[in-house]
C-alpha cells in the first residue's frame, strides 16, 4: 500500500501487465538466442574435449556397474536461459554439480562447496556448456575445484545482442547500459524481465523493482561473485574471467570491503581491466592477433601480451591455453 496516496502499488493493478509481452512468446526467442550462443561458445572455448572426456568417464563407470554421475551435456541444458553455479572438480566424480540458488550454495552443508578457491566467468552467450569448459580446463590443468558462475541469459541480453553489445562490450560495460536496459524492462515487462534471472534473483538482498530482479553491480554474474566474495566464510584465492567475464569480474569487486579482496589472484584472459584494488595481485593476458579483446581495452595494458586470439578452443590455433595461463598466474 503506498503511505502517501492510500493506494495498492503499481505492479498490483492488472492494467499495469495488460500490455505486457506474455512470458510464453519471450521465452522462446531467448531460448532461441541463448542457443545461438551456445554455438559460439563451442567456437571460443573447448567445448568438444569436454565432452569427449566426459563421456569417456561416463563409459568408465558404466562398465564398472556404477550409477551415471549426472551431466549438463543434455539438449535441455544448452537451451535453458537459467543461470546456475558450477562446481566443477576434474578429479572427483561426479565431476559436475549444478546449484541454482546462491542462497542455497552459500548454506550447503557439503564440505566442497566451502573448500572450492577458484571461480570462473565466462563471456560470449555465457552458456552452462561454455562456462563448463573453461572450467574443466582450468580443473584439469591445476588438479583443483572451479565453481562456474553462469549467469542466466534473458531479454535484457538479447535487447543489447541485438544492438551490437556483444562486439563493444566495453562501452556497453562504461555506459552501464545493461543495468538501464534491465531496470527499464522491469518498468515495463516485470514477468518478461525475470527470465532468465533466476540465479541473480536467489542472491541474498537481491535489487527487485515490480517483482523483477534488477541488478546492483551492473550484470547478473556480477551480483553473484560479489555475493559469494562478500558472504563465504572461506574467500576464493583466484578469481578468472574471460572476454566479458573479466569486466563482471572488475564490476564484482570493485565495492567489496579491503579485507575481502585482500591477496586475491585476479586473471584476465582477452579482456585486460583496469587494477583498481591496491592489495590484488592482477595477471592480465592479450592476444596479438585477439582484435576483439583489443577493441575493448579501453586503454587497459595486459601484463603480457601472448600469440593467441580471442579463443580458448585449442583445435583453432592460436588459441589461448586457458589453463596453463591460470597456473602461471
Amino acid at each position: 500500500m503506498n503511505a502517501l496516496t492510500n493506494q495498492p502499488p503499481i505492479a498490483d493493478d492488472p492494467l499495469f501487465h495488460a500490455f505486457e509481452l506474455p512470458a510464453a512468446f519471450v521465452r522462446p526467442a531467448v531460448d532461441a538466442c541463448r542457443l545461438f550462443n551456445t554455438l559460439l561458445d563451442s567456437l571460443f572455448y573447448d567445448v568438444p574435449d569436454l565432452v569427449t572426456d566426459l563421456q569417456r568417464r561416463d563409459l568408465e563407470v558404466a562398465t564398472s556397474g556404477e550409477k551415471l554421475p549426472t551431466r549438463i551435456i543434455d539438449l535441455g541444458a544448452l537451451s535453458n536461459p537459467e543461470g546456475s553455479l558450477l562446481l566443477i572438480d576434474a578429479t572427483t566424480a561426479p565431476y559436475v554439480h549444478q546449484y541454482h540458488d546462491v542462497g542455497l550454495f552459500l548454506d550447503s552443508p557439503h564440505p566442497e562447496t566451502r573448500a572450492v578457491e577458484i571461480a570462473t566467468i565466462t563471456g560470449v552467450g555465457s552458456s552452462a556448456l561454455g562456462s563448463a569448459a573453461l572450467a574443466w580446463d582450468i580443473s584439469v590443468t591445476l588438479q583443483k575445484p572451479v565453481l562456474a558462475i553462469v549467469p542466466g541469459y534473458g531479454l535484457a541480453d538479447m535487447t543489447l545482442q541485438a544492438l551490437g553489445g556483444w562486439f563493444g562490450f566495453g562501452l556497453y560495460d562504461y555506459l552501464g547500459a545493461k543495468s538501464m536496459v534491465q531496470n527499464a524492462l522491469a518498468n515495463v515487462a516485470p514477468s518478461a524481465a525475470t527470465i532468465g534471472r533466476g540465479l541473480s534473483a536467489s542472491v541474498p538482498d537481491a535489487k527487485t523493482l515490480h517483482g523483477a530482479p534488477v541488478y546492483r553491480h551492473g550484470s547478473g554474474s556480477s551480483d553473484v561473485l560479489h555475493a559469494l566474495m562478500r558472504d563465504r566464510a572461506t574467500p576464493f584465492s583466484t578469481v578468472i574471467g574471460h572476454s566479458k567475464g573479466a569486466l563482471a569480474i572488475g564490476n564484482a569487486l570493485r565495492t567489496l570491503d579491503a579485507e575481502k579482496t585482500a591477496g586475491l589472484k585476479i586473471v584476465t584472459l582477452g579482456c585486460p581491466i583496469a587494477e583498481e584494488l591496491a592489495d590484488a595481485h592482477y595477471h592480465q593476458f592479450l592476444g596479438l592477433f585477439d582484435a576483439l579483446g583489443q577493441l575493448n581495452m579501453w586503454g587497459h595494458q595486459p601484463s603480457a601480451w601472448i600469440p593467441t586470439w580471442h579463443s580458448t578452443n585449442p583445435a583453432l590455433p592460436p588459441a589461448m591455453e586457458a589453463g596453463a595461463l591460470s597456473r602461471a598466474a
